[in-house]
């Protein structure tokens, strides 16, 4: 007789592909996982596993028996969901991973609110960017991801998942106040040459996007010297008069002295989402959607239509 319980740890292993993802992933140590699998072998009469260098892959039976196991963990999941949008509760923990720049925006708010109406329901969070955790949300270690995707560099969205745009929200070049562009109106995309850049480190969208826009401008030197992720300290250093930045409007509300903004043209924006798994659609995540959607649209009238809301002398 297969047991779910087994069954259940041997879907995560065949998913997450060893192990110590699959404890991770189940709040279980290692070795519990190793039982599971040995009683499994034991129960189906045959290896489901073999090694594989430091890790482990599955055996032509092991595939077999994936298949199944994997199906009934997600019908599982979904019977979860539907007697949770049966009941509305939103209650226990949701994960949630964010950029920097909308999870210092929007996600206090969100989370004052949301606990503050809920308080069986019990949010985590953490920062990092959507390459890195997008495969988290399909593995299921999160609920939900907060990212961005720019219009030189569109983010590249998973299968499985259903993407919530929250803003659509213009970027700005942001150059010290004594630059030869700080006076004018607007900065034409080709007069960004010869610039030495702060952006968000290699690997990030926002790296990407000012990457393709400066190769789209035919510049071929692209020399950006400070990686930071935080948008406020990329102002810092452009204060400083060392450096250009291109800053999404949402990070850019307030700017320290001596920077300039200068809306860009054409138009550089960005488009910042929640990225939701559809196998765990529950009232919970719905209600953090909800709230997301709320918050950002206080903060767009709140901030007004002008670009330029926040800019330094």
């Amino acid at each position: 007789m297969l047991t779910w319980e087994r069954l259940r740890v041997f879907a995560a292993v065949a998913r997450f592909g060893s192990v110590q993802a699959a404890a991770e992933a189940l709040h279980v140590t290692g070795p519990a996982v190793s039982q599971h699998l040995r009683r499994l072998e034991r129960e189906a009469g045959c290896a489901l596993v073999e090694r594989d260098g430091r890790g482990i892959r599955l055996t032509h039976a092991g595939r077999v028996l994936a298949a199944s196991a994997q199906q009934m963990d997600e019908a599982a999941v979904q019977a979860g969901a539907d007697l949770s949008a049966i009941s509305g509760l939103v209650a226990g923990t949701l994960r949630v991973g964010a950029i920097a720049s909308v999870l210092r925006a929007l996600l206090p708010q969100v989370i004052s609110s949301l606990t503050g109406r809920y308080p069986r329901l019990e949010l985590t969070v953490r920062d990092g960017e959507a390459a890195d955790m997008l495969p988290e949300l399909q593995a299921g270690r999160l609920d939900a991801v907060v990212m961005e995707s720019w219009t030189h560099a569109p983010a590249r969205i998973p299968p499985g998942v259903r993407t919530h745009p929250l803003v659509h929200e213009p970027a700005m070049l942001a150059v010290h106040s004594g630059h030869p562009l700080a006076h004018l109106p607007e900065a034409p995309l080709s007069s960004l040459h010869d610039l030495a850049w702060t952006s968000c480190p290699a690997g990030s969208d926002a790296h990407q996007a000012l990457v393709q826009m400066l190769r789209q401008q035919a510049v071929t030197d692209v020399r950006i010297r400070y990686c930071v992720a935080d948008y406020s300290t990329q102002l810092q250093l452009v204060a400083a008069g060392v450096t250009a930045a291109l800053v999404p409007r949402m990070a850019a509300t307030v700017t320290p002295p001596g920077v300039r903004l200068i809306p860009c043209r054409p138009t550089i924006t960005r488009t910042v989402s929640v990225v939701t798994a559809q196998r765990t659609d529950t009232p919970t995540v719905r209600a953090f959607v909800a709230e997301m959607t709320r918050a950002a649209l206080s903060t767009e009238t709140t901030q007004g239509p002008d670009p330029l809301a926040g800019s330094g002398p």
